[in-house]
């Protein structure tokens, strides 16, 4: 009798503690009535504060079509589609503009093997507004962050990463070497940060992409900070010889060294007749 007096007391039990459906769609009610009522203030406020910057943009992106249109379409495209005198750069990113454009490799005065660095021919402000009508074409790399840019990290690190990764082409002390087909890794003395950066994000001319997965952007401002340590040490082995490496070395020894110890001896020799 007490087995059977149990069971349903503890179903009673059960019963009671039970939720009623209407609490509980009342909690989901007042759940999404608040985070609906979050979200949208939140979305208020920061529309508010990005509607000059995109005002900004939007200006900028009409002022660099003006341009591009005028300076770039002849080769590029009208659209940046490309053409058979020049690649497309839909998704080359602003920053692949601001490094060609910002060191006077575009315009080409001419075709060539590769686009010569050579006088700037645009404003700051130009090229800021051609940067920004082209990374508006498609998703690609952009100007990197100021705090990479500041040659204050790791040295020895950054020389470590450039040995590895740039050194075959750009010579461990960064003066550039000849390629294959009249091309050329470029000197690296006397290049800025940004551009630094930005042809190793974009890979310009022959030159391989370094993405965030290849080097970090710390291991990036490491290299950086690393070429212009050893731009502002100097030669403190003496003369650099142009820092083209041992068969600049190798050529000056056999020329002059040679040179001198023959011209000696041929001098002893007559001295002594």
């Amino acid at each position: 009798m007490s087995r059977k007096l149990s069971t349903p007391a503890a179903g009673k039990g059960r019963r009671t503690g039970r939720r009623s459906p209407a609490a509980a769609a009342a909690l989901i009610a007042m759940g999404l009535l608040f985070t609906g009522g979050a979200y949208a203030a939140v979305s208020a406020t920061t529309a508010a504060a990005e509607t000059a910057p995109v005002a900004t943009s939007a200006s900028a992106v009409e002022e660099g079509s003006k341009l591009f249109q005028a300076n770039c379409a002849t080769c590029h495209g009208l659209q940046a589609e490309g053409s058979p005198d020049g690649p497309s750069l839909v998704g080359v990113g602003a920053a692949a503009v601001d490094f060609q454009v910002g060191t006077g490799r575009m315009p080409m005065q001419g075709h060539g093997p590769q686009a010569q660095k050579k006088p700037v021919q645009f404003t700051q402000d130009q090229i800021d507004q051609l940067a920004v009508y082209v990374g508006s074409t498609g998703p690609g790399p952009s100007i990197p962050d100021a705090k990479y840019l500041d040659a204050d990290g790791d040295a020895a690190n950054g020389a470590e990463l450039f040995r590895i990764n740039c050194a075959m082409c750009h010579n461990v002390a960064g003066s550039g070497g000849a390629l294959t087909e009249g091309k050329f890794a470029p000197s690296l003395v006397g290049v800025t940060p940004t551009h630094l950066y930005e042809a190793m994000i974009t890979g310009p001319q022959n030159m391989p992409v370094f993405n965030d997965m290849n080097i970090s952007p710390e291991g990036k401002r490491d290299i950086i900070t690393a070429l212009k340590y050893q731009e502002n040490m100097g030669n403190v082995g003496g003369i650099g010889l142009g820092s083209l490496g041992p068969v600049a070395e190798g050529l000056f020894i056999w020329i002059f060294g040679l040179g001198a110890i023959v011209a000696l001896t041929v001098w002893i020799t007559a001295k002594s007749n």
